[in-house]
């Protein structure tokens, strides 16, 4: 099957220009900068590399310390294709001169196209692109041309003369970039020769091959949440090793209204050996006194796996299985040169110590809307499919500060009544989130002619493909002022609600 490598040095998009290359129906690995050469030529024999792309990543080619590029992957004979990090390095190893000009281009740019060879074709004279870079590439050696540029960056993109050396500053990867699936199209089309072969069935296929030989004959525990992604990794499981499953649901307190009872009523009749576990006290009496984000997620990660454990001793389970994706990796800084942005619970949240022999996580290098896919092919109900994004540590990464009884309870009502009022306005199904979150900021107000002195709360609804980039979403006014007028209404405690107009980046979709 032909493939097309990425070569990871630590970019937030890297498993993204995976996911494009996908969607192009080619087969796609990530490999680490650090280790690519190695992991390549491991790969199986039926593998057939076609070309590389080089990520980005969060350091500069000017630091000591950044990845290099390894002259031993141009000794593959294949097309290479640098973007952002990834065409500064190729441009600064072949002589290339790179600067940080003291202001960079992050978000929205206007690319001006001089040369539409090969990689560019089909492409505008002018084009809407998503850039995030402080260093720029202002010239290159002789033996290369370049392709095009911005008001600011010279060199936006490059062509070697003689050999398929390509470079693009721009992420095509992102959906914010117009026509980046053409870029990554003409690279793996065009430039790499690639057969479309690849189908999502060869994943599923794969991730149950990949259960059946890292559980063996043993017995193995689920980590059920009830959401797309523990829910497909369920259903991926008992096609694997069937009865010897266990799916167990805690219940940490800090769900939705209503989630605990439908979690149990769905999966109580679907899966056999189904343990719902009411965990409620523990995890609150550990959150006491706890306001950073960091060390909650970290509390709850740990207090889960304690669970688990306890159970697995009870059933005779030596495996954890878990509905972890890409962006829970990427954002818990799992790769050498990535930056972490936050804990995942169930990424670096995990204890460094536990009794399961391995976690197994089929899962772990697709996007939502992939799983989703797989979720569709394997028959999981609508509402298990579109159910919109929830994090494992609930409502208490949507309370700023100390979790108290009190504050999950005006979150809770809060996020009610957004989905409710969302949901009514028919608008839920092109949206990726839509929820409250308490903050720790208190204001004046006035109710029945009297001061009123109480919580804020931010409303955040975002617009996002893979969650790696989203949009906040342009809910129409009189749907916002009914969410406003509700909580503030049917909540006491609430004296203020605001809207948060935040792009990410720079923020997360998560307030914690």
């Amino acid at each position: 099957m032909d493939c097309v490598v990425i070569v990871d040095y630590g970019g937030q998009y890297a498993h993204l220009i995976a996911r494009r290359v996908r969607e192009c129906k080619v087969y796609s690995e990530v490999v680490h900068g650090d280790e690519a050469y190695e992991e390549i030529k491991s790969l199986p024999p039926d593998v057939n590399v076609k070309g590389l792309i080089l990520s980005g990543g969060p350091m500069s080619v000017l630091s000591e310390d950044s990845p290099k590029f390894d002259p031993r992957l141009m000794e593959l004979g294949v097309p290479i294709l640098g973007i952002c990090f990834g065409h500064q390095l190729l441009a600064h190893a072949f002589g290339g001169k790179v600067e940080a000009l003291g202001r960079g281009e992050y978000g929205t740019t206007y690319v001006y196209v001089e040369d539409f060879d090969d990689i560019l074709e089909g492409l505008d004279r002018v084009e809407k692109v998503w850039m995030s870079h402080s260093d720029t590439v202002t010239s290159l050696p002789s033996e290369f041309r370049v392709l095009a540029r911005t008001d600011i960056c010279p060199v936006a993109a490059f062509k070697h003369k003689e050999r398929p050396i390509y470079g693009v500053q721009w992420h095509p990867e992102v959906v914010h970039t117009e026509k980046g699936m053409k870029v990554i199209e003409n690279f793996v089309f065009k430039v790499c020769k690639c057969k479309p072969e690849w189908v999502m069935e060869d994943f599923i296929e794969k991730a149950i091959e990949e259960i059946i030989r890292e559980v063996g004959d043993g017995k193995a525990i689920i980590a059920l949440s009830g959401g797309i992604d523990s829910s497909t990794t369920a259903v991926l499981a008992a096609r694997a090793i069937g009865d010897r499953l266990y799916a167990v649901f805690v219940d940490h307190g800090f769900m939705r209204e209503g989630e605990p009872e439908q979690i149990r009523e769905c999966f109580g009749k679907a899966i056999k050996n189904f343990i719902f576990v009411d965990a409620k006290k523990r995890f609150l009496d550990r959150l006491r006194g706890v306001k950073d984000p960091e060390q909650k997620r970290k509390i709850i990660g740990e207090e889960f796996v304690r669970v688990f454990e306890e159970v697995a001793r009870k059933v005779g389970a030596e495996y954890l299985l878990q509905g972890t994706i890409y962006p829970d990796r990427i954002e818990s800084g799992f790769r050498r040169f990535s930056d972490k942005i936050k804990t995942h619970h169930n990424v670096a949240g995990l204890p460094s110590k536990m009794e399961f022999k391995k976690v197994v996580e089929p899962l772990r290098d697709l996007y939502k809307d992939e799983v989703r896919e797989v979720a569709k092919r394997l028959g999981l109900p609508d509402e298990i499919v579109y159910r919109q994004p929830f994090p494992g540590p609930g409502l208490a990464v949507r309370v700023i500060g100390e979790v108290t009884e009190e504050k999950l309870r005006i979150v809770r009502r809060a996020d009610k009544i957004v989905r409710e009022e969302i949901e009514k306005a028919g608008l839920a199904r092109g949206l990726w989130q839509y929820f409250a979150v308490l903050t720790d900021t208190k204001s004046t107000g006035v109710k029945g002619d009297a001061r009123a002195y109480g919580y804020t709360v931010a409303v955040r609804i975002v617009e996002s493909r893979d969650a790696m980039t989203a949009s906040f979403a342009k809910i129409p006014y009189d749907v916002l002022e009914r969410i406003s007028t509700r909580i503030t209404n049917e909540i006491p405690e609430v004296t203020r609600v605001v809207y948060d107009i935040t792009n990410k980046p720079p923020a997360t979709i998560e307030w914690e």
